[in-house]
């Protein structure tokens, strides 16, 4: 195996690559859409599998973490996309549509991401980001009540729904990834209890919103994103092992 160097903005690159490709795995950017196009553009016709992560956000509301929504999303219900995702969602579509032009092509949208990494970035985005600032404010700030939830899926279970899907999933798949689900204020207490920080602050929305940015309170840590992979057990027969995020915090996470 030798690695080429290059970006997602070297698109003649990423299609050359693509086309000499057994397969293609875009785990780097959901919302990169030139970089989706040169590798779907390379893979035109060879029939070649590609596997594009998005991410579960695309079924984020504006709950501001305020109330825990009724909607639960599955890949045979349909999606109610923000509009301020709906770029993302469209991504998807291409990368699904390419089915029909001799592409093997197939989507992963991840829940909650928990657990270390075994590659070069090891961290996932929420839980990780929820406990850094908790040690450097000496509080654990969530994003209003906290009542808000996500479903969730350890690193590991997630990995193994890739290998399936490489070895598996049919020509224009998608696949949610989840084994359980958590309101904020669940994994709030879980990190004040395994850090010792006996604080929870409660933010409002626009003051989070102002410190962390919108995307990140708003979506990541103030949205509900309720989902259930019931493809990916049905026709993947995956059987993910890791079933909370809270007892991932509590008994493996680094204190």
């Amino acid at each position: 195996m030798v690695p080429v160097l290059g970006d997602l903005d070297n698109l003649e690159l990423l299609k050359s690559e693509a086309f000499r490709a057994d397969a293609v795995i875009n785990t780097a950017n959901a919302d990169h859409l030139d970089a989706v196009l040169a590798l779907l553009d390379g893979l035109t016709g060879t029939h070649q599998k590609i596997i594009h992560t998005s991410g579960s956000s695309i079924v984020g509301d504006d709950a501001r973490g305020n109330q825990l929504s009724p909607a639960i999303f599955t890949e045979d219900t349909p999606l109610i996309v923000d509009a301020r995702k709906q770029a993302r969602r469209n991504i998807d579509l291409k990368v699904l549509e390419a089915a029909s032009s001799g592409v093997q092509s197939c989507v992963i949208i991840p829940s909650l991401i928990y657990g270390y990494g075994l590659g070069l970035q090891k961290n996932s985005i929420q839980v990780p980001f929820l406990v850094r600032n908790a040690i450097e404010n000496n509080s654990v700030q969530i994003v209003g009540q906290g009542l808000n939830a996500w479903s969730n899926i350890h690193i590991e279970d997630l990995v193994n729904l890739y290998l399936l899907a490489l070895e598996n999933a049919p020509a224009g798949s998608f696949y949610f990834a989840e084994n359980g689900e958590a309101t904020f204020l669940e994994i709030a207490q879980s990190i004040s209890t395994r850090l010792s920080i006996s604080t929870i602050e409660h933010l409002p929305a626009e003051t989070a919103a102002d410190r962390w940015g919108m995307a990140r309170a708003l979506f990541s840590l103030g949205s509900n994103s309720r989902v259930r992979a019931v493809r990916a057990r049905s026709e993947l027969n995956w059987k993910p092992k890791h079933t909370s995020v809270q007892a991932w915090i509590l008994n493996e996470m680094h204190g």
